[in-house]
């Protein structure tokens, strides 16, 4: 944490070098002394700290300055830091000048010339200014902020991507917080530069797009290296249980993410059939332990960067990014996973990220503090998207199309919604209509049974429906079935067009796809299990036959 600042103008050399080593001398380990002959400086000095999160405690002033009076001063930095305590020095003549200070300013204290000794003529007096400021002191927040208004997709697109990378940061809705109008004046930003993330330093970024956002914080989109062993594409938990193997085996490993690490499985709020974890862990755990565990073993993480295309060329493959750089690798793992099949409703597709979410629970839960949102999907990830929304929301509808959530979902999670008395399972029903003005205020209805609709008030609408492959980029002849997995292993045989493209001697590796030396692992693969385990399983095994297929290279 930050220490606090005493801060002192003087424009008298000596005098001010007097002050700094008596303040040095008693408050140097619970606060930073900060000293300049200037008042225009010191105010100069001000704006900056302000937009860093620094905090001042305590400024010292002379009264005669010839920039300007100490009371002048002391007025203008109240503006800027209205908590600090503020305390004139003072020679006898301007003892009448203090008093009225005192009234007019608000000012707390004068110090008369000179204050030796300082242990009873300056650290009394300071040190009650301080255990008073001390008393009411609330730490700022260190670190990002994000303004923004809380229904905007691009706000909402970012608070994702921050959240999916484990950033910590601030957020500010410039519709209900105060103090987003007074970040905002303070870095001269107006609402029509919205959203902008505020980083450590005080830098504005005025509606980045993530991969600027993503370099500003140290994320790296660019490969260090021209060649690799083994490139992952995909960053859930099978390529993180890859990038893991791979590194610790000393395979020269880059795992590339177009977003985020942890796939779906990073964005679930409470794991609970993990192997190991008896109370649960959240997804954002898993996937730092996960990642830590893999740069431990030197592995090299790319996001935000988007694969478009691979073109396998001899031992080589050629992984060409959006940004048209490229990764050269003698083998890849695809991890790319799948996501959630989106609504075909026209009037749901305008409230996207303004109350309709593709998962997201976790991100944007607090925001529906004590309103009613609504759940779509059976799954597990619907189950436990509705367990955390249950925390803050008035009350969570999960419609299903089926009678009940017993061939979709764990008994754990069906149990645990049974308990909850502000969940309620909603039968044979589909959402076939969103309504609202610039965000998402009411949803239709529709029994799949009797074809009856109704209007109801949804303040959130939460998408966990169907999965499907993220394949769609991929060019090169790889054969995926008529749901667009890979297919992978023996059943590549089932393809007529397997032999034409499959010219190796041995048969394929049991999770190599129909390009040799390239392999599939996790929920993108067919006949996956759609589990974290099995997929963390996947990715460890997938490792071992890259082993085997640079054996022969």
């Amino acid at each position: 944490m930050k220490l606090p600042i005493i801060f002192a103008v003087d424009d008298d050399q000596q005098v001010l070098k007097a002050v700094q080593r008596d303040l040095r001398q008693q408050y140097r380990k619970e606060y930073r002394i900060l000293a300049t002959t200037s008042a225009n400086e010191a105010l100069e000095s001000l704006v900056e700290l302000k937009k860093k999160g620094e905090e001042v405690a305590l400024f010292l002033s002379d009264q005669r300055m010839p920039e300007m009076a100490g009371v002048d001063f002391l007025v203008k930095a109240r503006q800027l830091y209205p908590n600090a305590k503020r305390a004139l020095l003072t020679a006898y003549s301007d003892i009448d000048a203090a008093v009225r200070a005192i009234n007019e300013v608000q000012l707390d204290y004068y110090i008369g010339k000179p204050w030796d000794p300082p242990e009873e003529r300056l650290y009394p007096v300071l040190n009650e200014l301080l255990d008073d400021w001390q008393s009411n002191y609330q730490p700022a927040f260190e670190g990002l902020r994000l303004i923004g208004y809380q229904f905007s997709p691009k706000t909402h697109e970012i608070k994702d991507f921050l959240s999916g990378n484990l950033f910590h940061y601030q957020w500010l809705d410039v519709e209900t917080n105060a103090e987003a109008e007074s970040t905002l004046a303070l870095h001269n930003l107006s609402r029509t530069d919205l959203p902008a993330v505020i980083l450590a330093d005080g830098t504005p970024l005025i509606k980045p797009k993530l991969t600027e956002l993503g370099e500003h914080l140290g994320l790296k989109p660019k490969a260090a290296e021209s060649l690799y062993d083994l490139a992952i594409i995909g960053a859930g938990p099978a390529g993180l249980a890859a990038a893991v193997y791979g590194g610790s085996e000393g395979l020269k490993t880059i795992l590339i993410d177009k977003r985020a690490p942890g796939g779906q499985a990073g964005t679930s709020s409470r794991i609970e059939n993990y192997l190991g974890f008896p109370s649960g862990l959240s997804g954002a755990e898993l996937t730092r332990r996960a990642i830590t565990q893999a740069t431990r073993f030197g592995v090299e993480f790319l996001a935000p960067q988007e694969v478009v295309s691979i073109k396998s060329s001899g031992q080589y493959k050629h992984i060409h990014m959006s940004d048209g750089s490229e990764v050269v690798a003698k083998s890849i793992i695809l991890c790319t996973g799948v996501s959630y099949h989106k609504l075909d409703t026209e009037s749901l597709s305008r409230f996207t990220g303004a109350g309709v979410y593709y998962g997201a629970a976790t991100t944007e839960a607090y925001a529906f503090k004590g309103k009613p949102v609504y759940v779509v999907g059976g799954g597990n990830s619907a189950g436990q998207a509705a367990m955390y929304l249950s925390r803050t929301a008035a009350q969570v509808f999960i419609c299903i199309r089926r009678a009940d959530l017993s061939a979709t979902m764990s008994q754990y999670l069906i149990d645990q919604i049974g308990n909850t008395p502000n969940i309620t399972v909603v039968p044979f029903t589909e959402v076939v209509e969103g309504l609202g003005n610039e965000r998402l205020e009411c949803l239709v209805l529709q029994n799949s049974q009797t074809k009856e609709r109704e209007t109801v008030e949804a303040a959130g609408l939460f998408i966990f429906i169907g999965t499907k492959p993220f394949t769609e980029w991929i060019e090169m002849s790889i054969i995926k079935d008529e749901r667009g997995f890979i297919e992978t292993g023996r059943n590549l045989l089932r393809y007529d067009s397997f032999r034409k493209s499959w010219k190796q001697k041995r048969d394929p590796f049991e999770l190599e796809t129909c390009s040799p030396g390239i392999f599939a692992a996790g929920d993108v693969r067919a006949t996956a299990m759609n589990r974290v385990a099995s997929a963390v399983g996947e990715g460890a095994m997938a490792v071992s036959f890259v082993h085997k297929y640079l054996a022969e290279m």
